[in-house]
């Protein structure tokens, strides 16, 4: 959609806000929630707080809105068993003003998200995605803008790439355009013609690069003259108030402070911009226990969800399998274990002579392996998405064209075949398949998910593989069913220590 075009289309809503002592405005805003309904295993979080939170603020300040800067929903229980109803239904329980969307708002397709979102009341921005070819058309706005006595804010939501990141089939019909080349324009319309004061942009881009090149929140600050602050998420970063992240110059040496709380809504941002002079005062509030008590008084609330959360808890109570040890998401021997377990699995299920080797990707992991007793939940909440295993046919340069993509994001999972080394510049120097330098003319049988088959995570070299066999089970369901096995065999999960990608 040309930006013109975009400001033709549609009409922002404007609030008119009684102008009593209207001198500053107060932002609370969230990020990454990912289906964090209730607190999370170390005690933080919950929306039930998040709700107390927000109240506080709200008498404590005339002018106050709530946004959220995108993915909700996924990364637990809640959303695999119930699909989003519990989180989007929650957005307008705790009153939030206004939202934008993320990358897992997708993950369920884009019918999903539309029969989750039509219902929920809170503002709808959406500045760089053209959802005019899809069900969603007409349900976001490009922009926004309120009034606060005579000062005008603008609000304006970016959001990532879908290529790469989301899976084609999810977005059929929806275009997109890059941050750089919209964000600012859009707020320069804003002040010029629409005559905002301010400028605020809900971004769902991240703190840091998606993909090398890509543009992040600080990038597009930089090269800012309209954007006064920025609300961020996506990368999962806590930017530290009065940190050397929370402040970048624009082109004019203007300072604009960028905001993120991380994930899973362990804290919320608070944005105190001063009406008059246009200075910006960013917090963060720690959400734990001391919020329990102010909570209590939401038993509404509370009630509603109950229902949902003995779902969960059954879940995550019945007992599977057990594990040797802890193991992190983020380190080799559960990204080992995920890759060589599920060469087991597509060796067991797919009848093909030879599956050569395994690569899946370290994000589709979302939880940590606990140490002992291993329930169904931790399954489901670790491998939640909705992709299936498949084997493709590739050559051997295919497969370094896919290891060399792999190394530009500091290793991924590969099986137990598998050695590579890489360089600085995250370029492969040394690739192995069985102790051999892999041949770019031979052909290998490659076990993976349909996710990165059809190009996710930037895997373009697996687009065109031939096919040699494609479940018809989630993935999830097919590792719960391994445990299980494992369990009743009398063995425990456990993965191997060894860096397979190695940075040299």
């Amino acid at each position: 959609m040309k930006l013109k075009n975009l400001f033709m289309a549609a009409m922002a809503t404007v609030a008119i806000v009684p102008a009593a002592n209207a001198e500053h405005l107060v932002i609370c805003g969230t990020n990454d929630v990912h289906s964090q309904v209730d607190p999370a295993s170390d005690g933080q979080g919950g929306v039930l707080r998040h709700r107390a939170i927000f109240d506080k603020v709200r008498s404590e300040n005339k002018n106050v809105l709530v946004v959220s800067a995108g993915d909700v929903v996924q990364g637990n229980v809640y959303f695999s068993l119930y699909g989003g109803a519990v989180e989007y239904a929650a957005l307008d329980s705790l009153g939030y003003d206004i939202i934008i969307m993320g990358n897992h708002e997708f993950d369920n397709n884009l019918d999903s998200t539309y029969y989750f979102y039509k219902d929920v009341k809170a503002e709808k921005v959406c500045t760089n995605l053209d959802l005019s070819r899809t069900k969603m058309a007409g349900l976001f706005m490009p922009y926004t803008t309120r009034l606060y006595g005579d000062k005008r804010v603008g609000f304006i939501g970016i959001n990532v790439s879908p290529v790469g990141l989301i899976s084609e089939k999810n977005y059929k019909g929806m275009t997109w355009i890059e941050a750089d080349k919209i964000a600012d324009p859009t707020a320069k319309y804003l002040k010029e013609v629409q005559k905002c004061d301010y400028v605020v942009m809900i971004s769902h881009i991240g703190y840091i690069p998606d993909a090398p090149g890509m543009p992040c929140d600080p990038s597009v600050a930089r090269n800012s003259r309209y954007i006064d602050f920025i609300v961020g998420g996506h990368s999962h970063t806590v930017v530290e108030p009065g940190s050397e992240e929370n402040v970048v110059k624009n082109l004019d040496g203007k300072p604009v402070v960028i905001g993120q709380t991380g994930r899973w809504g362990k804290v919320v941002s608070k944005y105190d911009l001063d009406l008059e002079t246009g200075k910006v005062t960013y917090d963060l509030i720690p959400v734990d226990s001391r919020w329990d008590e102010a909570a209590k008084k939401y038993t509404a609330m509370d009630n509603w969800i109950k229902p949902y959360r003995h779902g969960v808890d059954s879940l995550m109570t019945f007992p599977v399998a057990h594990s040797a040890r802890k193991m992190k998401k983020s380190k080799a021997p559960l990204q080992n274990w995920t890759a060589d377990a599920s060469l087991d699995i597509i060796r067991q299920i797919s009848g093909i002579d030879h599956v050569d080797l395994c690569i899946m990707n370290k994000g589709g992991i979302r939880i940590d392996m606990p140490e002992g007793v291993i329930s169904e939940g931790v399954i489901s909440s670790m491998f939640p998405f909705d992709n299936r295993y498949i084997v493709i046919e590739v050559t051997g340069q295919q497969l370094l064209d896919a290891l060399n993509v792999m190394a530009k994001r500091d290793g991924d999972c590969v099986s137990d075949e598998i050695r590579a080394a890489y360089n600085d510049k995250g370029d492969i120097t040394q690739a192995k398949f069985n102790g051999r330098k892999i041949d770019p003319k031979k052909i290998y049988n490659v076990a993976t998910i349909d996710y990165l088959a059809n190009g996710g995570d930037h895997m373009d070299s697996f687009k065109d593989a031939k096919r040699l066999f494609v479940d018809d089970v989630k993935y999830g369901i097919r590792v719960l069913k391994y445990v299980k096995d494992l369990e009743a065999a009398g063995k425990m999960i456990n993965g191997k220590n060894e860096e397979r990608m190695v940075k040299k």
